[in-house]
């Protein structure tokens, strides 16, 4: 079967103060709200705690799109269903960079994708917090967009930086994805230690209203 091997992947990166998700947005700030040292004005001997203080911009680290994220009227995150995040049936489709950047619908050819996370393994992932990750990156084109689509996919995700291609204004996958209420997990890591089927996917953002995206644990349970 899987020896030596966790039955549960993580899939996410981990956040912390001063990470560079995506050039252009800024750093997450964290830091102490109220330190160990301060906290011990308010408690007996021997007794401390830490809360601390999270600054960031929705779109940081492992993350989730939801169709609010892309249209107005779409679901954001607390509209959006539970059973839209978590243990979903999933399926890995490796797609090295070293071959292609460009990810065309021949391959998800073939592939049962009916109702599946579709989780795209190209192994950008490797260059993750380097200036190399924010270089042209793998992605999804329109055609294969509109194959996913068509194939009644539950959720979309990538471990590089953007499912759409970055060097253009336009972002049909997005678009067409979102659309229709398909989820996109984006930054994803680690696909690389995936079988090609017979695992789940899970990624759960908090319950925020009027958001459309924000970090996530991502994994997988292997069956």
């Amino acid at each position: 079967m899987w020896p030596n091997r966790s039955r549960y992947i993580d899939l996410s990166h981990t956040i912390e103060d001063g990470l560079i998700t995506y050039k252009g947005l800024p750093a997450p700030i964290i830091c102490d709200f109220l330190s160990r040292e301060a906290s011990k004005a308010f408690y007996e001997d021997g007794t401390e705690f830490q809360i601390g203080k999270i600054e960031l911009v929705s779109n940081t680290g492992t993350y989730v799109d939801c169709p609010f994220h892309r249209f107005e009227d779409g679901k954001d995150l607390a509209d959006t269903e539970l059973d839209k995040f978590v243990d979903l049936a999933a399926v890995c489709i490796r797609v090295p960079h070293t071959e292609t950047l460009k990810i065309t619908k021949t391959y998800f050819e073939g592939f049962d994708l009916e109702n599946k996370a579709v989780l795209i393994a190209t192994g950008w992932d490797a260059h993750w917090n380097t200036e190399h990750y924010f270089e042209n990156s793998p992605y999804v084109t329109k055609e294969a967009a509109e194959f996913l689509r068509d194939s009644n996919v539950a959720l979309v995700g990538i471990d590089s930086q953007n499912v759409d291609d970055v060097t253009s204004t336009s972002r049909p996958v997005h678009t067409i994805l979102l659309k229709e209420e398909i989820l996109i997990a984006e930054h994803l890591c680690n696909l690389g230690n995936l079988p090609q089927k017979g695992f789940t996917f899970s990624a759960v953002p908090p319950k925020f209203k009027g958001v459309g995206t924000f970090p996530v644990r991502a994994y997988a349970k292997l069956a």
